[in-house]
């Protein structure tokens, strides 16, 4: 079965996000949070941060949630995951839960590398058994695009404008992935919304627990790729790369050792003993290149 058929056959005919909701045109949120959901087989409970994603999809009275799901505030949706998880752990070896529950957080780059880093910190150390899914906006754009820890070198934002008043934002991004990997979970992964595919086999092996190189290099627009993440997910030390050679002057063909040939083999000969074949002339050099 084909990645999309397989996709589609896990919404069962109901999609986990449906429509309704008030995000803005062309926001990738709506996509990322059904390749998400649809690539996981079997019930899921969704863990919403406070943030575009909670503010857009559940205007009172109304949402466009399919499956169950918990509001939290802007820095716990970490914590709050962790105890779900922590409860149906302990039904379950109680005997008095028996179905097979996939719990998924969904924070911004606001609740995630800034205001929620420390509880997420915190659930990834103990090795709570969740989906944690930060979709990367690079600035607080639910409160008016204010610069983040996501946001790149030089971006402007409403608190770090570029142009006559200043430069844009003067400190680089934070590298929350490496900052993930540093926990020693089972698995950290980037993705982009456009490669949906990729996506969707990075939250399959999120949910088995499997270790996999981390595709870095479909980072999200303006990023920089950190190649050197694969290697760390794995711990495997990375190649050395072999030394940069210099160039070697080409032999000047015979008969043709003028001076742009001396000048050539010049640049080439260290400085001690250039000095040397400076005093012996340029019978001295013509020797040189002959040799």
């Amino acid at each position: 079965m084909s990645r999309l058929k397989l996709l589609a056959a896990n919404e069962q005919g109901v999609p986990p996000l449906g429509a309704g909701h008030s995000l803005c045109q062309g926001c990738g949120i709506p996509i990322v949070v059904r390749t998400v959901l649809d690539a996981i087989p079997g019930k899921k409970v969704v863990i919403s941060a406070t943030g575009c994603l909670e503010v857009a999809t559940t205007r009172f009275p109304t949402t466009a949630w399919n499956v169950p799901w918990v509001h939290v505030a802007f820095e716990n949706a970490a914590a709050v995951a962790s105890g779900v998880e922590s409860g149906y752990r302990a039904l379950r070896r109680r005997h008095r839960l028996d179905e097979d529950i996939t719990f998924v957080a969904f924070a911004g780059d606001g609740g995630t590398y800034d205001i929620g880093m420390q509880a997420l910190s915190g659930a990834l150390e103990r090795g709570h058994r969740f989906v944690f899914c930060c979709y990367d906006n690079e600035a607080y754009m639910n409160t008016g695009v204010q610069r983040s820890g996501a946001t790149p070198f030089g971006a402007s934002t409403t608190t770090s404008p570029s142009g006559e008043v200043g430069l844009g934002k003067l400190q680089e991004r934070k590298d929350m992935t490496a900052i993930a990997v540093a926990h020693h979970v089972p698995y950290v992964a980037q993705a982009a919304a456009s490669h949906w595919y990729d996506r969707r086999d990075a939250v399959l092996a999120a949910v088995r627990g499997r270790r996999r190189p981390v595709p870095a290099d479909v980072r999200a627009a303006g990023a920089r790729a950190d190649r050197r993440l694969a290697a760390r997910a794995e711990a495997v030390q990375a190649p050395v790369r072999p030394e940069e050679r210099r160039p070697r002057p080409s032999r000047p063909a015979p008969g043709r050792r003028g001076l742009g040939a001396a000048a050539r083999a010049l640049r080439v000969v260290p400085r001690s003993r250039t000095s040397e074949r400076s005093r012996s002339g340029s019978g001295g050099l013509s020797r040189r290149m002959a040799a």
